[in-house]
């Protein structure tokens, strides 16, 4: 048999993704007994279009919640529209039995956001652009 090839992209591949994650599932509920890996997303819509204004998206698994990606436009932040988006999120993450989550931002974005809702810095990594940083936070819910 020859060796498997090791193939490197840019291109998102679905059916990848659907492989990588059913195979890490089946692994995980091998040794835990159970497979409770869920995605999670709270949206913003608009009313009259229903068309997704922002939100968040992540997933819950295994007692943790993870917050991959928050975001809302100009004309919608500084309303406490974004506390309501991720008190829904962490409300939900608790209704599946998580205890805790964990997300990280860039030092540019919303590290002052998060940690004025409780969420806890426990990393830091430099990054690109020269002077900023990805910040790891945490929060038990």
């Amino acid at each position: 048999m020859s060796a498997p090839l090791i193939d490197i992209s840019d291109q998102p591949n679905p059916d990848a993704e659907r492989l990588l994650g059913n195979g890490l599932a089946v692994f995980n509920e091998a040794i835990t007994g159970f497979n409770d890996r869920l995605p999670l997303t709270v949206l913003v819509k608009d009313p009259d279009t229903q068309q997704v204004l922002g939100g968040i998206t992540g997933k819950t698994t295994l007692g943790m919640a993870f917050l991959d990606l928050f975001h809302l436009p100009d004309s919608l932040r500084g309303s406490g529209l974004g506390s309501q988006l991720l008190h829904a999120f962490e409300d939900e993450a608790r209704r599946r039995g998580c205890r805790n989550a964990v997300l990280y931002t860039l030092s540019f974005q919303a590290p002052g956001f998060y940690e004025k809702h409780g969420w806890v810095r426990f990393g830091e990594i430099p990054c690109e652009p020269e002077g900023s940083s990805r910040v790891f936070l945490s929060k038990a819910l």
